[in-house]
C-alpha cells in the first residue's frame, strides 16, 4: 500500500503521483497518514483546476468555493465491483486511465478516456448519461446510449464489463447552494 498525503481541505492523494492535490490543487505534502487500506483516489483532470493559474475552473466550483460531492457510481459488477465513485457537479469522464473523474482501471474493456460522461447540472438540479468518444458502447438500463438520457435514482450503467448503479446525493431534498456551503 502506498501512503497517502491529506491536503489542507481533506482530500487524501498519493504524492508519488501528485505534486499537488488533484481534487483542489492545494499543495500540502507535509501531512501524512501513513498506511492505509482505503481504496485508491482517483486522479480528477477536472477537478485539478485552480484558480489564478490559467486552468479552467467549473462554474459551480467557482461560486462555492469547493467542488462537492454531487452522487456516486457504485460498481456491482465487474472487476472493480465493490469499489464507488464520486461525481461531482458538471462533467465527469470515466475511463481506464488515472486522470478520469472516474476511473476504472481494473476493466480493460473500458476505453482508457473518455468512455462515458455523467453531468450534473446545478442550474436544474439534473444528472444525465453521455456517450464519449470511445469505440465502446454504453448501456443505460440495458438500453444503448447514442444521446445524452436522463440518469435517475438506482439507473444501471454499463460500459464495458462493468455495471455501476447511480446514486444520487443531489435532487429534491438537498441541493448544494452558497449558504449550505459556508
Amino acid at each position: 500500500m502506498d501512503s497517502l498525503t491529506r491536503c489542507n481541505n481533506g482530500h487524501y492523494y498519493d504524492p508519488k503521483k501528485h505534486s499537488s492535490c488533484p481534487y483542489c490543487g492545494v499543495q500540502n505534502l507535509d501531512i501524512d497518514i501513513g498506511k492505509t487500506m482505503a481504496k485508491r483516489v482517483e486522479g480528477s483532470s477536472k477537478s485539478a483546476a485552480t484558480d489564478g493559474e490559467g486552468k479552467t475552473v467549473g462554474v459551480f466550483r467557482k461560486k462555492l468555493g469547493i467542488d462537492p460531492v454531487v452522487g456516486w457510481l457504485v460498481a456491482v459488477e465487474g472487476p472493480e465491483r465493490g469499489n464507488d465513485y464520486r461525481i461531482t457537479s458538471e462533467r465527469n469522464f470515466i475511463g481506464r486511465a488515472e486522470n478520469m473523474d472516474v476511473s476504472i482501471p481494473g476493466d480493460e474493456t473500458i476505453s482508457r478516456e473518455n468512455h462515458a460522461i455523467v453531468s450534473y447540472n446545478p442550474k436544474n438540479n439534473s444528472f444525465r448519461l453521455f456517450p464519449g468518444e470511445s469505440r465502446g458502447l454504453v448501456y443505460l438500463n440495458e438500453e444503448e446510449v447514442i444521446t445524452p438520457a436522463q440518469l435517475e435514482a438506482y439507473d444501471l450503467i454499463e460500459i464495458g464489463e462493468t455495471k455501476l448503479k447511480f446514486v444520487p446525493f443531489c435532487g429534491e431534498s438537498f441541493q448544494w447552494s452558497k449558504n449550505e456551503a459556508e
